[in-house]
């Protein structure tokens, strides 16, 4: 017998085992419905863990009848976030959200060596190369997320906003009454898993059919058997593990104390608010000149952080329903929680903003943000955010299309990058500084491109609330909170300085990633950390299955000059291409997955090309390794897969 027809034998065996061990393991399951969290998915098969329901997610908090959750004077609390972390952007005490992703993606707890530092972040935890990785009994996958702006997503678009916007000078109209603050149904796994083939099975969410396509990896759904114990209906329910916060699934905008809806010129005008879920100026489907304006969102909460972050309520100035606003030598202000300020929401919809200032005080509060597919584009701004969780330019769930030009923007917050992407963002000719924050972020299929920037981050040892995991300055990665395509990440850097005060320069965990770095002076402050970090986390944030959520990085670096230690896991990979006469001195090395999982090949493949160099500072151990320049070992050692050793 050939030997290609044994190996298909084999194969057809396992494949039979594995169905009948699928069955097998459901088999108790006849004409039950299960609930359980997507781990993997893969060719139309996925491996599920079942679920249980937390009780004290389930019920809205009691209020008196008519009043809103306040501090007893009438003004509106913000939420409150686990374990007795605050919201205040003044104090900034505490673990805030992680990367700017508010109180979606519940933070861990602080580990017990954490001190009540100052907001300088100095307070060190040891070696950062030595830090190991801190694990949880749940994760915290809110499967509606803080950042899935994608803009790409196949899953169905959120719904049209209601018909009957706030009317003009302020009328009400028949907007939705926000809802309470009811917590999301929130889930806790257990030791449970099994595999379904979903080739035959429903799919749906609500009353929509879904495709197999339409599922990722970190969904909650709920799964019908048959009286055969097979899966004959699947149900998207998208609540969250390990943490819980406000959803509102319909874009709920709240109010407006102004709104212009015919085209208008406008100039020298002051537009106010102090009101909870109030806006101090929309603009809602017109074509509107503001010159010299100023608006002031003074007071008032957002009763929704989720609306406030993906809709625009509570915004200083928002742009919705396909409206094109140029704003130009404006003042923009929000001392709001949860109150951005200037926000651009919804396909079609476009914000020019030129020569102006924009200041947000509060948490959860960004300078420009954009989401739902909409676009703003940016020029010579003047951009200030106190708060946690408020980079100085933000996108969030639905995405967009960014473009900066020229200007400064400085976040202060913990948790607060300079620019957080879940869209598509380009930066140029600007100074971007986090002075308490990694400096970028992008998180899922989006991007970010700067020309000639300069950029500087300086992110807490303690205060970050995934400092726990890893400190960085520019972090790529997927949270798996359902706000983010799965896909490609993108960052190109071409010329400026890019500059990291703590931690490693980058982080890249669950995602393929793609970086291209030209002609950019990257300076660590921090000799204690490795230029590249490219491996798996311990999920405790959610983000991926432990052991199976590494990343897969392609580097290019052309005229490029790069000094520091590059670590890739076992369960991720690297390919670096150096070209252009690019330099590189330092080491690579591939180390264990630090959650045991079972190691991948190619983890990491250098191209030297002519006329780019690579200077050994320590032993390295690559894959493979594609000399066509100059390598000077200086006495240390290259260990490639095949055992061979390069000295």
């Amino acid at each position: 017998m050939k030997k290609s027809k044994i190996i298909a034998i084999i194969l057809s065996l396992a494949l039979a085992v594995s169905l009948f061990a699928s069955c097998a393991n459901t088999a108790k399951y006849k004409n039950e419905t299960v609930t359980a969290k997507i781990t993997s998915i893969e060719s139309g098969k996925a491996t599920l863990t079942v679920v249980t329901a937390d009780e004290s997610s389930q019920q809205p908090p009691e209020m008196p009848d008519g009043e809103n959750p306040g501090n007893g004077d009438g003004e509106q609390a913000p939420p409150e976030k686990p374990d007795g972390d605050t919201q205040d952007g003044d104090t900034q005490d505490g673990d805030t959200q992680d990367s700017e992703d508010s109180s979606r993606k519940a933070p861990p707890e602080k580990p017990d060596s954490d001190t009540q530092d100052t907001a300088n972040g100095s307070e060190s935890t040891g070696s950062k190369k030595e830090r190991k990785s801190k694990s949880a009994d749940t994760t915290s996958t809110d499967a509606q997320s803080a950042e899935n702006e994608s803009g790409n997503s196949s899953r169905p678009e959120p719904p049209e906003k209601p018909e009957g916007e706030a009317g003009e000078s302020g009328e009400a109209g028949n907007m939705p009454t926000p809802p309470d603050m009811a917590g999301q149904q929130t889930y806790t796994e257990t030791d449970v898993s099994f595999t379904l083939d979903l080739s035959s099975c429903e799919i749906v969410s609500g009353n929509e059919a879904l495709s197999v396509s339409d599922l990722k990896q970190g969904d909650i759904v709920s799964v019908t058997f048959n009286s055969k114990g097979k899966p004959e209906k699947l149900e998207l329910l998208n609540g969250s593990v390990g943490g819980s916060f406000g959803a509102s699934q319909a874009v709920e905008q709240g109010t407006s104390a102004n709104t212009v809806s015919e085209d208008s010129e406008i100039s020298k005008q002051t537009y106010t608010s102090e009101g909870d879920d109030e806006n101090a100026l929309r603009i809602d489907g017109a074509t509107v000149t503001l010159d010299s304006v100023t608006v002031n969102k003074s007071a008032g909460s957002s009763s929704n952080t989720e609306s406030g972050d993906f809709y625009g309520m509570n915004a200083a100035l928002l742009a919705t329903n396909g409206a094109t606003l140029t704003i130009k030598n404006s003042s923009v202000s929000s001392s709001a929680q949860n109150g951005n300020g200037v926000f651009s929401y919804g396909s079609g919809t476009t914000v020019n903003i030129s020569d102006s200032t924009i200041t947000t005080t509060a948490d959860n509060s960004g300078g420009i943000q954009t989401t739902g597919g909409g676009t703003t584009n940016a020029t010579n701004l003047n951009v200030k955010t106190s708060g946690n969780s408020s980079a100085a330019i933000r996108s969030d769930r639905g995405g967009g299309t960014v473009n900066v030009d020229k200007g400064t923007y400085e976040s202060n917050g913990y948790n607060s990058p300079a620019v957080y992407s879940t869209a598509d963002i380009t930066v140029k000719n600007a100074t971007l500084t986090a002075n308490n924050s990694e400096a970028l972020v992008i998180e899922g299929q989006n991007s970010i491109t700067l020309e000639n920037c300069n950029v500087t981050g300086n992110m807490s040892d303690t205060k970050g609330s995934s400092s726990d995991e890893n400190v960085h300055n520019v972090m790529i990665y997927q949270s798996m909170s359902g706000d983010a395509e799965v896909g490609t990440s993108k960052l190109t850097v071409n010329g400026g300085t890019l500059t990291s005060k703590n931690g490693d320069m980058f982080y890249v965990t669950n995602t393929d990633s793609e970086i291209s770095l030209t002609n950019v002076n990257i300076v660590n402050n921090d000799r204690d950390s490795y230029l590249f970090n490219i491996t798996g986390n311990s999920a405790s944030h959610g983000w991926g299955t432990a052991g199976k959520n590494g990343a897969n990085v392609t580097l290019n670096c052309s005229s490029q000059t790069l000094e520091g230690d590059i670590r890739v896991d076992s369960v991720s990979t690297l390919k670096m291409t150096l070209s252009d006469s690019s330099s590189f001195t330092g080491t690579i090395n591939i180390a264990d997955n630090e959650q045991n999982g079972e190691a991948v090949s190619d983890n990491a493949v250098l191209v030297i090309e002519e006329g780019s160099s690579f200077t050994l500072t320590g032993n390295c151990t690559l894959t493979s390794l594609e000399n066509h320049g100059t390598i000077n070992f200086n006495g240390y050692t290259i260990t490639l897969a095949d055992g061979t050793v390069l000295k």
